[in-house]
């Protein structure tokens, strides 16, 4: 079991970050293992992340080169490569063409206008609320940076959850689909959300917990409608579509934690 959770972090590091890990087994087991542990890789890009941003604040560059270094580093340590994800899976779904057709525009190197449309707004989204974030202080935007990037690799726990099935037979979609227990993928949100729960409690009180609390729950809940939708029109989910979750996900938790209740 060790080395099983040793090999499955691996995974979850070699697969979901750039960052120089070797993954040294593909087995469903250790996907299981990895997708579980995505939660985990979030953490490491959002603390990652929150630095540049913390720094700059603080050197006196104001809240929005703050937030446009804390949006930008996450793409680095990715390569890219869930907003890649999310481009193609606009184009898919903005074609309104039946699956299989679909899943070879996915598949193209070149990106639609749909994607193109997409990633504007989305990335314009992540640098307005982490600005209005950073506007609050320097903690708000480090940890609204760390609870969006685990809540963007927590989508992908429950995307990965038994019953999700893949769209296509190969690739890190049929890797990972259907890996996880629904109980694993349960426990991993309780976690997550008692943790994000204690951190803004400690910022902030308890309001502020509670204001972590709901802006997890309602980055994973736009997560699950997008994983329905993309399941009905593609017949299950691809690297792609993991990869629009992550970054719907983690844009909504954002946009979230940018509101203010009180």
């Amino acid at each position: 079991m060790t080395s099983l959770n040793g090999h499955g972090l691996r995974f979850a590091f070699g697969t979901l970050t750039a960052l120089p890990v070797g993954v040294s087994r593909w087995d469903r087991g250790t996907a299981r293992a990895g997708m579980l542990c995505a939660p985990l890789a979030g953490l490491a890009v959002g603390l990652l992340a929150a630095v540049p941003g913390v720094l700059f604040l603080l050197g006196g560059s104001g809240p929005l080169v703050a937030a446009v270094a804390s949006a930008a580093l996450p793409a680095a340590l990715t390569r890219g490569l869930h907003l890649d994800g999310l481009a193609d899976t606009a184009d898919g779904l903005g074609s309104a063409k039946p699956a299989g057709d679909a899943l070879r525009i996915m598949k193209q190197s070149d990106i639609g206008p749909f994607g193109v449309i997409t990633l504007l707004f989305v990335l314009l989204a992540q640098v307005a609320a982490l600005f209005e974030l950073y506007g609050r202080g320097w903690a708000d935007g480090a940890l609204g940076t760390v609870v969006a990037a685990v809540t963007a690799r927590l989508a992908l726990t429950l995307a990965a959850r038994r019953g999700v099935p893949s769209a296509r037979p190969e690739g890190l979609g049929a890797a990972v689909a259907g890996t996880v227990p629904r109980r694993g993928a349960a426990a991993a949100v309780c976690a997550v959300l008692a943790c994000c729960a204690a951190a803004g409690a400690l910022l902030g009180g308890y309001g502020a917990g509670l204001h972590q609390v709901l802006a997890v729950a309602a980055g994973l809940a736009a997560a699950q409608v997008m994983l329905r939708h993309c399941v009905r029109r593609f017949g299950g989910v691809t690297g792609d579509v993991f990869g629009a979750l992550e970054e719907t996900a983690g844009t909504v938790a954002l946009l979230a934690l940018s509101l203010s209740l009180g």
